[in-house]
């Protein structure tokens, strides 16, 4: 039993760490990488709890770097408070115990992501769009990001599809990200599936996640990120879809 539950942190530390390394080197992928990896092993609910931390820290951090925090939160309010709503009404997915349409839910959020990024071109969303626009993907990603805990479906492709600068992209993300982890923890909590050991495990896995990101910004002069983003979306493109064939098979 104990060398079970030694294994089992190790599992988890060594999965943030590498989450941590991918963030480090691309600006993103921590919660879809430590949901992809810890999803293999765990239920997505305690996947999930795991994340709330390690997630919350690194994308504050994200968020409140850039120069013009105050502008993308006067934009994106209105996608930021859809994402609220639709989180908090979608975790019911993740607290309901059914582990086998859970893991199958991530596993194609995984699919989804990959190959949106991998395969599809780079679209732009028109001006006049966007009022009505913003808060309808904040609220289907409120609802993803509620039944599987990943935050990047179809958030990240419409934030990229804006036509942002650098900066603000890479705080928009934060935000948006920012935001989904709250939105988590509030609607596990308020169905009471939040336990209080869950968040310092939580709290835990933040060292792992932070080792992770500082050897991935080192290593980010030395691999080439467009290549490395390729294969890291290549194996999620595979574990996703063992996620999601695996309540079948």
């Amino acid at each position: 039993m104990v060398e079970n539950q030694i294994v089992l942190l190790s599992a988890v530390a060594a999965t943030f760490i590498v989450a941590g390394f991918v963030k480090g080197v691309t600006g993103m992928g921590l919660p879809t990488v430590a949901m992809g990896a810890l999803g293999a092993l765990i239920s997505p609910l305690t996947a999930a709890g795991l994340l709330i931390v390690p997630s919350f820290v690194t994308n504050v951090w994200q968020l409140l770097a850039g120069p013009r925090t105050g502008a993308v939160l006067k934009r994106l309010w209105p996608m930021m408070l859809a994402i609220l709503v639709g989180t908090i009404a979608g975790s019911s997915l993740l607290t309901e115990g059914n582990t086998a349409v859970t893991t199958a839910a991530l596993g194609a959020a995984l699919v989804a992501y990959a190959c949106h990024t991998l395969f599809a071109r780079q679209l732009r969303v028109p001006a006049h769009m966007e009022p009505w626009l913003s808060p309808t993907v904040g609220l289907v990603t409120g609802v993803v990001t509620g039944g599987t805990g990943v935050f990047v479906i179809p958030a990240v492709p419409y934030l990229q599809a804006l036509g942002l600068e650098k900066d603000d992209l890479i705080q928009s993300l934060g935000l948006s990200f920012t935001v989904s982890t709250i939105a988590l923890a509030a609607g596990l909590a308020l169905r009471g599936a939040y336990e209080q050991g869950n968040l310092w495990l939580s709290a835990l896995a933040l060292v792992p996640a932070l080792i992770g990101m500082w050897i991935g910004q080192l290593a980010r002069n030395r691999i080439s990120p467009p290549a490395f983003r390729r294969w890291f979306l290549v194996a999620l493109l595979i574990l996703g879809t063992e996620m999601l064939l695996r309540p079948i098979l």
